[in-house]
């Protein structure tokens, strides 16, 4: 029973698997010629050997002057090459059947620790009349057994298991050795030089390139963290590997670099291994090519989604983007490559949040920015969605309004009311902010609704405090000019403020009365605008100063015409 429930994350986890139950899998066709031109040798595919765990010394006991004469280093050899010799017999390439062995030293100790019990125990005889059926050992090997070398018992050991070859496959992967156990049973049926290819395929697939792995690290992070839609089957089963990834050292962001990454992929979707090169993987990368996806970015989505792979291009995926196509072509290729589980979301569920832009009137024409810009809308369920339309109705903010910060600031429509927007609203209540005052804060500035609560927003207000502002101070400025907690204290707050006070001369209430200073281009209109009436021994207000264009500008201050030249800098301030 045990047996059977860890088994439950080896069944695919998509609609219509293209890989049927393995009790009726035909056997694979060779590899295609395209992909794979000549041999390679399996040790340029492989991970290096991981530290510790070296196969023990594990002395041969059938005879007193054997034990004296063995030696741990033969011991150790001789598995390995027993292991070797299984591979070979399993159809591997000598290369091949070297590299995998080297890099089995679990599974050659398994081996070896069971010929040592044996030999320990005297109990051959009774083992080869066990095994004979299986290894078709005559009556006369089985009363021989006990004398046969150590490597020879280790490759009858091996050879008695039915996944003899399989396994230290796995295991040469880096997939742990009771995974491998577990794992090899569903995927033997493939065959060794098949599986091997199959290997060499998946990893030439997916992490041919480094290219993204930087980049492929970080969207992991982020579905981890900001993700914020039902997860289903297929998106719980892979975050739970990314979860595996982030346990380990480097994290998610060694997602894209095979040697690190391989082992849990295989670990977590086994069945990636009964995927046919020629009638499914191919097709799978072609398909991604047509829709716009480039050869080099491919990797990047299979890895952030790798149940897609599993996902059968005609039946699964073809009907799922047909939808997506009648919004734009173009838009697919950019949702897929931000969020590649689109591929696996329901269709039914994006015509039900299409029906809700419509509602909120979002032309067609409009939703195309949209979706590019946040495509995973699409995957939210319209209750989820219909709760972030509540949000701003309960606020006081109308359907019409609410429509537009839509198309402004789509991704706050994918956030989580509670977690995200809500606790934003309270903050800025608690701070002393007028409820009165939230909907048209929100109305011209609705970003602020996604700004980190701790790393932006407490700062940037405990700046402004420390300046010398009250909070009755900074409450009226934020009700007048919300946008002000959306600037960057070092290139934008300090620089101006410092100019404000040190060059202008101008007290800090002078910010108070016209928050919208912070707005202004330090360069390009204030330094050029104050030198230009400093030179004229003109002194005005802010807003006189900064509120006009430049023709206005010009024509009240200066009785110019035209547009406001920056003139040479005075000697005086800095």
């Amino acid at each position: 029973m045990a047996a059977a429930a860890t088994f439950g994350f080896l069944h695919p986890l998509i609609r219509k698997p293209l890989v049927p139950p393995l009790y009726i899998l035909p056997l694979p066709t060779q590899p295609h010629a395209k992909t794979h031109p000549r041999s390679l040798p399996l040790l340029f595919l492989l991970p290096r050997r991981r530290r510790g765990g070296p196969i023990a010394a594990l002395p041969n006991t059938t005879s007193s002057s054997t034990n004296a004469s063995a030696s741990p280093t033969y011991d150790v050899r001789e598995a390995e090459a027993a292991v070797a010799d299984l591979l070979r017999e399993g159809g591997a390439s000598a290369d091949d059947a070297a590299a995998i062995a080297a890099r089995a030293p679990a599974y050659a100790a398994m081996l070896a620790d069971g010929v040592r019990e044996l030999d320990e125990l005297g109990l051959w005889a009774s083992w080869s009349s066990g095994a004979s059926a299986r290894l078709g050992l005559s009556g006369v090997v089985e009363m021989e057994m006990g004398r046969l070398g150590f490597r020879r018992k280790v490759y009858l050991m091996g050879r008695s298991r039915p996944d003899h070859d399989v396994v230290p496959l796995l295991e040469s992967l880096g997939v742990r050795l009771s995974s491998a156990k577990l794992i090899a049973p569903y995927v033997a049926s493939a065959g060794l030089t098949v599986l091997i290819d199959r290997v060499k395929f998946l990893k030439e697939m997916l992490f041919s390139s480094s290219d993204y792995a930087i980049l492929i690290g970080r969207n992991a992070k982020r579905m981890m963290t900001y993700l914020s839609i039902p997860a289903d089957d297929a998106l719980q089963s892979t975050l739970s590997f990314f979860e595996k990834m982030e346990a380990r050292y480097g994290g998610v962001s060694m997602l894209g670099h095979g040697d690190m990454s391989f082992p849990y992929l295989i670990e977590s979707f086994p069945m990636l291994l009964l995927c046919s090169e020629d009638n499914h993987l191919e097709p799978l990368v072609d398909f991604l090519e047509h829709i716009g996806i480039p050869k080099p970015k491919i990797a990047s989505v299979l890895l952030l989604f790798p149940p897609i792979i599993l996902s059968d291009v005609e039946n699964d995926i073809k009907p799922r983007i047909r939808e997506w196509e009648k919004i734009s072509s173009t838009v697919l290729a950019i949702a897929v490559k931000s969020w590649p589980h689109i591929l696996g979301s329901s269709s039914k569920r994006m015509n039900s949040v299409l029906e809700l832009f419509r509602v909120l009137g979002i032309s067609k024409k409009m939703v195309v920015p949209v979706i590019t810009s946040s495509p995973q809308l699409l995957l939210r369920k319209p209750d989820q969605f219909m709760q972030n339309v509540l949000f701003f109705r309960e606020m006081g903010v109308d359907k019409k309004t609410t429509g537009k910060i839509l198309c402004r600031s789509p991704e706050i429509f994918a956030s989580n009311v509670d977690n995200t927007l809500k606790k934003k609203i309270d903050f800025l209540i608690n701070f002393g902010v007028s409820k009165h005052h939230l909907p048209r804060i929100i109305r011209k500035y609705p970003e602020l609704l996604l700004l980190d609560l701790n790393c932006t927003l407490l700062p940037r207000i405990n700046y402004l405090l420390e300046m010398g502002l009250s909070k009755k101070d900074l409450c009226s400025m934020i009700s007048r000019f919300s946008p002000l907690l959306g600037y960057s204290i070092e290139l934008v707050m300090k620089p101006k403020l410092e100019f404000l006070l040190r060059t202008m001369k101008k007290p800090l209430k002078a910010v108070v009365e016209y928050p919208r200073y912070f707005s202004y281009s330090l360069e390009g209109k204030i330094k050029p605008r104050f030198w230009l009436l400093q030179s004229r021994n003109i002194d005005c207000t802010l807003t006189e100063m900064l509120a006009k264009n430049d023709e206005l500008f010009a024509e009240e201050y200066l009785e110019l015409g035209g547009l406001l030249e920056k003139p040479v800098q005075s000697s005086i301030g800095g």
